[in-house]
């Protein structure tokens, strides 16, 4: 029966939770998740928990937040003063922003509180810093791509 490997075109149903037992995200009603084994689409973690699978196979996975997205970083706090908001708009913790740096890229951030003067806005991907745990279905394995070998 074959298993997966780096290079594999694969489907995997998924739920992901944090240690807590809380739900981060989930593939249950909707289409598995399709990616390349290797390739750098999904977490390291994922990758290696996938890795061996065979199809119809269920497995549980625990993924250290070294292998997932990180150590949460204080560099990656930032205080805005609440003159750089609209006006008219309200902000709220929790609430996701979009920002742009110097170089035209955007990327999110979330208030994580409000002060008199000042927003402190968080960059940090929001498990980083976070263990996670996987219920993986493996639905389908597509193979590698064959090599061309040219003389």
């Amino acid at each position: 029966m074959a298993t997966v490997k780096s290079g594999d075109k694969i489907k995997v149903h998924y739920h992901g939770k944090l240690v807590s037992g809380e739900t981060f995200d989930s593939s249950a009603g909707r289409e598995p998740l399709a990616f390349e084994v290797g390739s750098g689409a999904v977490i390291k973690g994922f990758d290696e928990g996938v890795t061996g699978m065979s199809v119809g196979e269920k497995k549980t996975i625990q993924i250290p937040f070294m292998e997932a997205y990180g150590p949460h970083s204080a560099e990656m706090v930032i205080e805005m003063p609440k003159d750089r908001f609209p006006a008219e708009m309200e902000v709220t913790i929790g609430m996701p922003l979009q920002m742009s740096d110097g170089q035209g890229r955007q990327f999110q951030v979330t208030v994580t509180e409000v002060k008199e003067t000042a927003v402190l806005l968080d960059a940090n991907h929001p498990l980083a810093g976070k263990d996670l745990i996987f219920d993986l279905e493996l639905v389908e394995i597509e193979g590698a791509s064959p090599l061309i070998i040219l003389p």
